[in-house]
């Protein structure tokens, strides 16, 4: 399994009614190019990727996803693992993505 970590900025996902709950990291540019070079075989819903993550002392299973607006992927940092590490949107945190296959 390969394992990238990067630096990333949290972000509030905004809807067409408005401001979700949603918070997200874009994944770095030549992060995504890597993993996209890695994958082979057909990806799961939505052209996402299972990956395991760890920030700070939080590990946990989740998926990337593509983003046409963001030209990378995108990952979900649900509100548990926000509140453990004491992360908001706008809070820049080191994130270690597995790609799990």
């Amino acid at each position: 399994m390969t394992s990238y970590t990067f630096d990333a900025t949290l972000w509030l996902w905004t809807a067409a009614t408005g401001p979700g709950q949603w918070q997200f990291v874009t994944l770095p540019e030549a992060v995504t190019d890597q993993i996209d070079d890695a994958l082979v075989g057909p990806r799961a819903g939505f052209g996402s990727v299972k990956v395991r993550v760890t920030t700070g002392t939080t590990t946990w299973d989740t998926s990337l996803f593509p983003s046409k607006e963001h030209a990378s992927f995108i990952l979900p940092v649900k509100k548990a693992v926000r509140v453990a590490e004491g992360l908001d949107a706008g809070v820049k945190a080191t994130f270690s993505v597995t790609v799990l296959v």
